[in-house]
């Protein structure tokens, strides 16, 4: 009876706050700022049903926050009965099941790396363990060869495609891994493909409604501030793919809001076939905000 009247206040909340909204074909406003519970924002993802959910990173609780980019507030805090080691991205399903990348990894040390899925109307929470195939020591004794943290995550085909951001010291090459987006014992990822991104990082990812498009958020890695990100930081596009081999595609870059020095900007998503919502966390002097950022032609 619990989980019953859960699943009718969760449609009935989302009902009055988002259904009618989506039925004037709205669009967010340019700069939106997130309320201080999600200064650390990490990972935001767009439902099919409309509903914008967010989460934090490592050192805060292990919490899914529903916001409402119209009213600018929080709709609702669902805790989750994990553990938050790094949660860095957050991506769904058409079914509506919500993948939290528990993958964070900056020490490169992790032997623990999942992959939760969760439901946010039945509740049901199970996880994908796994391990790279290519990683042999935690960490890798040489730090040039530590290309084992994740910050970004898609779903796509039935799979997870995850893809890595490399370390201080390293080449600035993005491997990107696939995994099924099955349940149960621990899984080993297929290392499909890499690229180098000129300096960048990636921070987080997120396909287009249609499927055809991967966006990737990242910034250069500068040390003018010691590791605080000092130039502007991109989305990189990537379209005309065959399949998920999604680094083959034509590349179109876009740079990002900066004021100073570049926002840390740690998320993505697909709001509709022309915006995307890009996240940036919170840092003095800059506040944590959602930007609306229109799709190049």
């Amino acid at each position: 009876m619990h989980k019953i009247l859960n699943q009718f206040t969760h449609w009935v909340c989302l009902w009055i706050a988002i259904v009618p909204l989506n039925a004037q074909n709205q669009t967010p406003a340019r700069s939106i700022i997130l309320p201080d519970v999600l200064k650390e924002v990490s990972g935001m993802t767009r439902l099919p049903n409309g509903e914008l959910w967010l989460l934090n990173d490592s050192k805060n609780p292990a919490d899914l926050y529903l916001f409402d980019p119209f009213l600018q507030k929080l709709v609702e805090v669902r805790h989750i009965k994990a553990r938050n080691y790094d949660w860095e991205d957050l991506s769904h399903d058409d079914s509506g099941n919500l993948y939290i990348g528990d993958f964070g990894n900056n020490n490169n040390k992790r032997q623990n790396l999942r992959i939760f899925r969760y439901n946010p109307v039945t509740e049901e929470l199970d996880s994908i363990p796994f391990r790279f195939p290519d990683q042999k020591a935690f960490p890798p004794e040489k730090e040039r060869e530590w290309n084992f943290n994740c910050e970004a995550m898609v779903y796509y085909q039935d799979s997870l495609h995850l893809f890595s951001k490399n370390a201080f010291k390293g080449n600035f090459y993005c491997k990107h891994y696939v995994l099924p987006a099955e349940p149960g014992a621990e899984k080993i990822a297929i290392l499909r493909d890499s690229i180098k991104l000129k300096n960048r990082v990636v921070t987080g990812a997120a396909l287009s409604q249609d499927g055809k498009t991967l966006a990737l958020t990242g910034y250069i890695m500068g040390r003018r501030f010691g590791s605080w990100p000092y130039t502007r930081a991109s989305v990189m596009c990537f379209s005309n793919f065959n399949g998920s081999w999604f680094f083959r595609g034509k590349q179109k870059w876009r740079r990002l809001p900066k004021c100073g020095v570049s926002r840390q900007f740690e998320s993505v998503t697909a709001w509709d076939d022309q915006i995307w919502l890009v996240a940036n966390e919170g840092r003095k002097p800059q506040v944590q905000r959602i930007w609306r950022i229109k799709k190049k032609k």
